[in-house]
């Protein structure tokens, strides 16, 4: 059974950037992709912003080699290009020498598809294509991504809200360590919808100006799409290969504090459970952690109670902190591995993206977020926090390599 697991490669398609090396130019020349709607008519459009990824469903068919099929979700799509990325990082040649799965994470699923097949069926049930429909469960993008990939040995999806994907690699990590599968592809993905934007403006959480992390006078979060991806593979694949290491996953942890269906507890009980299991997993102390990748939706609930909780587990000594949704939006499913994939970046880079969008501190905390680009040169462990709907809290630790320490 492998004792470490690793990151040999990552794969990302979000409103910041098409691959990897796009997102990475985003981040460093702090870029927002948050935008006006342009993927369908809403009455929303010119009203409330989001994060679109910057390519139609027909440039991504074109891109992954399936021209005119009508047989993809937008959410398939995204998750297959960000999925192949992944294992062209990690230099994988062929996916079946080794006991190899994957963990898919959606929350919207197939929604895009199936909310165009309602429209027309309560005007004309005879014109309600069962085709656009077939799609909806979230496990058919996982289904397709697994298909592309040619990944056969263990094939399943998590949905629990924004904490998805980090929950995917959680398990993802726990598959290898187990000794159940050698590699293990992670990650989540999630597409722009009619359903979410009123959804969550229903709840009346939605910012008409964009996203403000940690702002005193932040009004609610930004909705994004993304995919992203990261492989993981034991430390027998790594030795035996010589392979590459990009990071290690070194601790993770999952509370729920069951306080409400979408507000996260006042006292961020979950939060700090999450953080701190993550912690003793890795065997480190709040000390060692240099920088936290807050989950920081921008919400008047979220951050005050994420915030409240860091300061419980931190006290004084609160490591440099930013949210990076007001570049990617809130990707729900996807949104913990998109900030695992910039965590690998910050690690690699030694360089912390700052929180766009902060003005003014929060009156109740005491903590402020980075604000300016900060490159160091001792960015060893990065603890990056994923919070979702019905209070299943995740935080995972990503450190650097060992070998580079």
């Amino acid at each position: 059974m492998s004792k470490r697991v690793y990151i040999t490669g990552t794969g990302i398609v979000c409103a910041i950037g098409n691959n990897l090396p796009e997102t990475l130019q985003s981040l460093l020349s702090e870029n927002s992709g948050i935008g006006e709607i342009t993927l369908f008519p809403t009455i929303h459009k010119g009203v409330i912003p989001v994060a679109e990824v910057k390519m139609s469903n027909q440039e991504l068919l074109d891109d992954l080699g399936f021209p005119g099929s009508k047989h993809f979700t937008r959410t398939a799509l995204l998750g297959m290009k960000a999925a192949r990325e992944a294992i062209k990082s990690a230099q994988i040649r062929d996916i079946l020498a080794y006991p190899t799965g994957l963990v898919s994470a959606s929350s919207v699923g197939g929604m895009d598809r199936s909310e165009n097949f309602f429209a027309t069926f309560l005007n004309n049930p005879k014109k309600g294509r069962l085709a656009d429909v077939i799609n909806h469960d979230c496990a058919d993008s996982t289904e397709r991504i697994a298909s592309f990939l040619h990944i056969r040995d263990f094939v399943t999806t998590i949905s629990t809200a924004c904490s998805s994907s980090v929950n995917a690699l959680m398990l993802g990590a726990n598959l290898i360590k187990t000794g159940q599968l050698d590699r293990v592809v992670v990650g989540g993905n999630d597409s722009m919808t009619r359903f979410t934007i009123n959804g969550f403006n229903t709840l009346m959480i939605l910012d008409k100006t964009g996203c403000h992390p940690f702002d005193d006078n932040r009004a609610g979060l930004t909705l994004g799409e993304a995919a992203a991806y990261l492989v993981l593979e034991s430390e027998e694949i790594v030795s035996k290969e010589n392979k590459r290491v990009l990071a290690e996953v070194s601790g993770y942890g999952n509370a729920n504090d069951a306080y409400h269906q979408t507000a996260s507890s006042p006292d961020g009980k979950g939060a700090y459970l999450a953080m701190a299991k993550a912690l003793a997993s890795s065997g480190l102390e709040p000390s060692d952690i240099d920088y936290i990748n807050v989950h920081g939706t921008g919400t008047i609930n979220n951050d005050l109670s994420e915030g409240v909780a860091i300061e419980r587990l931190f006290g004084s000594h609160v490591p440099p902190f930013s949210s990076t949704k007001a570049y990617t939006g809130h990707t729900l499913g996807a949104a913990g591995a998109v900030e695992a994939v910039i965590s690998v970046l910050t690690i690699e880079n030694q360089t912390i993206f700052p929180n766009l969008g902060f003005v003014t501190p929060m009156k109740e905390l005491k903590m402020k977020p980075v604000t300016t680009l900060l490159t160091r040169q001792d960015i060893r462990h990065v603890l990056s926090n994923s919070f979702g709907f019905g209070g299943n809290n995740s935080a995972v630790v990503l450190s650097k390599p060992i070998s580079s320490h």
